[in-house]
């Protein structure tokens, strides 16, 4: 009987408090479970954005090679808009 008067000095005397995080911790887990299922608005625009990139990238070195195998085709010649820049969707760069 001592040892369980004791045993809120030996626990660091708050029971309330543990038992608080206790009855807490579904809450808390649910919300770190739709924190990592949900995706927030700069992580999608840091993942459209190199999307883009590597869209652009790969869409450039095919230009380059059809340009080296057939010099004559019209995307080859020297215009400022050959193609090396991948399509939005739109017109946001003018």
């Amino acid at each position: 009987m001592p040892f369980v008067a004791a045993l809120p000095l030996l626990s660091g005397g708050c029971i309330a408090k543990t038992m608080v995080d206790v009855v807490t911790l579904p809450v808390k887990a649910g919300a770190q479970a739709a924190d990592w299922a949900t995706t927030s608005q700069d992580e999608s625009d840091r993942n459209y954005g190199r999307k883009m990139r590597e869209k652009e990238a790969r869409e450039g070195k095919e230009l380059r090679k059809l340009c080296k195998k057939h010099p004559e085709d019209e995307r080859c010649r020297g215009s400022a808009n050959n193609g090396f820049r991948a399509d939005p969707g739109g017109n946001r760069y003018n």
